[in-house]
């Protein structure tokens, strides 16, 4: 999916004096925006969020918050967007998105939806505690494949040939009443990193950043542990000389690695 969308040049300015408004002498300030071209990417999760926690409980730096039965999980401000959630969410509640914003004779936005690979989920056990269950068909109201019923006043009946494993009933129970084994696939190598050597200059500002200690510096040289790496791009932003690159593996690729 892909959308663009465009807006006057003379309106991002009017955005740009009107939070300068604390600045002394703002009646002299006019803003002059140059041409140029910037490239973000965001991780959202959309309200169709079941509330497994997958995505929590797999997220390797601790940034997402707990769904709860109320409310979808979220990401947090410490994401380093690398991409694990999305792969691990059941039902593509997670997006990531490439977001480009041009700045010319307009200003042009443009938001691109990456297709992410899915890791392989499945149930392998799962069951209801009779004694615990109180019949508030919580349950059957998240479940992705309505693989759940619950007849009135009786214990929640689960169709194992439907029921992918995501988790979503166990986590919402209030009653703790279900309880669930489920196979999670590896996650997919989706990038890899190409290190310039002829560009590094080993100042170690890469393995001050990495967020999961996957790389390190050894005899002046960049080492990569591939088993550690998340792909989240943070040693290759990090780097002042431009010496670190990831680049998008192809689909074959992905297959291959997964």
């Amino acid at each position: 999916m892909d959308i663009t969308f465009k807006k006057k040049k003379d309106a991002l300015e009017g955005e740009v004096v009107s939070k300068s408004m604390d600045m002394e002498h703002v009646e002299d300030f006019k803003p002059e925006i140059e041409e140029c071209s910037l490239k973000q990417k965001f991780i959202t999760i959309s309200p169709e969020c079941v509330r497994c926690n997958l995505c929590a409980e797999e997220c390797p730096v601790d940034a997402i918050a707990d769904a709860e039965s109320t409310r979808p999980a979220k990401i947090l401000e410490n994401c380093v967007k690398c991409e694990i959630c999305a792969q691990t969410c059941p039902v593509k509640a997670v997006h990531v998105i490439e977001g480009t914003s041009t700045v010319e004779d307009d200003v042009t936005y443009n938001l691109h939806d990456v297709e992410v690979p899915h890791r392989t989920l499945c149930m392998e056990n799962i069951s209801v505690d009779e004694g615990k269950c109180n019949s508030c068909g919580t349950c059957a109201k998240f479940c992705p494949t309505n693989a759940i019923t619950v007849p009135e006043g009786e214990t929640a009946i689960i169709d194992d040939d439907a029921c992918v494993g995501c988790g979503a009933c166990a986590n919402v129970c209030p009653e703790s009443a279900v309880e669930l084994e489920r196979k999670l696939g590896p996650v997919i190598k989706q990038k890899e990193l190409l290190v310039d050597d002829d560009l590094c200059v080993a100042c170690g500002v890469c393995e001050e950043n990495c967020p999961v200690d996957a790389i390190k510096l050894e005899d002046d040289e960049v080492v990569l542990s591939k088993d550690k790496c998340i792909s989240c791009e943070v040693c290759s932003k990090k780097c002042p000389v431009g010496a670190l690159k990831f680049e998008r593996l192809s689909n074959e690729s992905q297959r291959n690695d997964g």
